[in-house]
C-alpha cells in the first residue's frame, strides 16, 4: 500500500483518541482570523517601507502583486514573512522597496478587503520565514458536543498538540504527495521552483508525521528514551539523550522546557540512536524510494518538534451553540492540528459576510 492510500484509509493518530463532537468552522472570513508576530519591530529607518496589512478573502500572493502594481516596483522587490489564508481575516507584514524620498499615500491601496493598519520603514526586506508566530481567533459554530470540546480543551493546554503538517501541506486527496512521488521517480518535470518545492515538502512531511503518529500509537508521544533527539523550547537546538540525562530530560519535557523530535529527511544518518533510531527507521521503511530520492536532492537530515505548546489559550463560549477558541502558536505549526483534535471540522462554502451561510475549502494559517 503506498503512503497516499495509507493517509486516507488510515489517517495520523489522535492523541486523545478521535473525537465524537462536530462544529462548523469558516461560515464566513471573520470565523477564521490570524494575526502575525514577527518578534521584532521595524527599525525606523532604510529604504524597505513596512506595511502591517488586514486582508479578508485575499490571498497573499495576490495582495503582494496588488503592492507591486500600486507602487510601481517589481514583484520582486516585495516581500512577507509567510503566507495566510485566503478564507480569513488576516493581519500581517509585507514589506516595499522604496527610496526614502518616496512618500505615498496608502489610503489609495485600501479596498473594501484590504487595510493598512501600521507602516514603518526598515534597513532590510522582509524574508520569507522570519516570524516568530501567529496569533488565532478561531469561531466554532453549531458546536454538537460542547462537554467534549471544554473537556479536551483543557487536556491540551496541558499536554500540547502533535506538531503534525496539516492537510494544506498535502493538497487535495494528497495531490502533492502523488506529484513528489512522480518528481524524484524523475517521471515528473515541472518548470516551477516553487511547485517543485511543494511536492519536495509534502514527502518530508508526510514522512514526519507517520513518526510522530507512531510515537503516539505505541504510547511514547510524551516519553524520553535514551538516544532520543530533544529540542529546547523557542529554539532549533538540539542534543541526543543519554541514559545518565533520562530522568532530568523527562522532567523538562513535562515542564513545556524540551521537545521531543521527528526526522525531516534528507542525507546524513538519523540524529537519534540505538533503539530510536531503529524505531524511525522501521516506521519509514516503507518508503526508502522516497528517502532515498529526498537524499539525492541534497536536502540535509534534520529535525522538527513533535510537539508544540499553546501559547495563552482560551476557549469562551459565544451563544448556545458558538464557541471561540483563541491561541497563539510558533511559526511553522499548524492550527488545524489543534482543531482535529477537538472536533470533526465541518467546513461550509467561504464568502465574506457572516449574514451568509457557506464557505470555502480552507488553505493553511501558518
Amino acid at each position: 500500500m503506498n503512503l497516499v492510500d495509507l493517509l486516507l484509509r488510515h489517517p495520523d493518530a489522535y492523541l486523545l483518541g478521535e473525537p465524537t463532537g462536530t462544529a462548523v468552522i469558516r461560515r464566513c472570513a471573520e470565523d477564521f482570523c490570524v494575526e502575525e508576530n514577527l518578534g521584532f519591530e521595524p527599525d525606523g529607518a532604510g529604504e524597505h517601507q513596512f506595511l502591517f496589512i488586514r486582508k479578508t478573502g485575499e490571498n497573499t500572493d495576490w495582495v503582494a502583486q496588488q503592492l507591486a502594481r500600486f507602487t510601481k516596483t517589481h514583484p520582486r522587490d516585495i516581500g512577507y514573512a509567510g503566507k495566510k489564508d485566503r478564507h480569513a481575516v488576516t493581519d500581517q507584514w509585507f514589506s516595499v522597496r522604496l527610496p526614502l524620498g518616496v512618500q505615498l499615500d496608502w489610503s489609495a491601496f485600501e479596498t473594501d478587503s484590504i487595510q493598512v493598519l501600521r507602516q514603518a520603514r526598515h534597513s532590510r526586506k522582509l524574508k520569507t520565514g522570519v516570524l516568530q508566530g501567529n496569533r488565532f481567533s478561531l469561531r466554532l459554530r453549531d458546536v454538537s458536543h460542547p462537554d467534549e470540546l471544554q473537556q479536551r480543551f483543557d487536556q491540551l493546554k496541558t499536554s500540547g498538540v502533535p506538531n503534525y503538517f496539516g492537510e494544506q501541506r498535502f493538497g487535495h486527496n494528497y495531490g502533492n504527495i502523488s506529484k513528489g512521488e512522480l518528481l524524484i521517480a524523475g517521471q515528473l518535470r515541472d518548470k516551477n521552483r516553487q511547485k517543485r518545492g511543494l511536492y519536495i515538502s509534502a514527502l518530508r512531511s508526510a514522512l514526519f508525521n507517520q513518526v510522530v503518529s507512531a510515537r503516539i500509537q505505541q504510547g511514547v508521544w510524551n516519553k524520553v528514551a535514551p538516544g532520543d533527539v530533544l529540542m529546547l523550547n523557542a529554539s532549533q537546538s538540539c542534543f541526543v539523550c543519554t541514559d545518565e540525562a533520562e530522568l532530568d530530560c523527562q522532567s523538562r519535557l513535562q515542564q513545556g522546557d524540551l521537545h521531543l523530535t521527528a526526522p525531516l529527511w534528507g542525507q546524513g544518518g538519523l540524529m537519534t540512536q540505538d533503539a530510536m533510531a531503529e524505531f524511525e527507521q522501521a516506521v519509514v521503511s516503507p518508503w526508502q524510494d522516497w528517502c532515498a530520492g529526498l537524499e539525492a536532492l541534497g536536502l540535509r537530515q534534520e529535525r522538527r518538534a513533535a510537539r508544540v505548546l499553546l501559547q495563552a489559550p482560551l476557549l469562551e463560549q459565544e451563544s448556545d451553540s458558538v464557541w471561540r477558541i483563541s491561541f497563539g502558536l510558533p511559526a511553522g505549526a499548524f492550527a488545524t492540528s489543534l482543531l482535529r483534535e477537538l472536533c470533526q471540522p465541518e467546513n461550509e462554502k467561504a464568502v465574506s459576510g457572516c449574514s451568509a451561510e457557506v464557505d470555502e475549502q480552507h488553505q493553511s494559517a501558518n
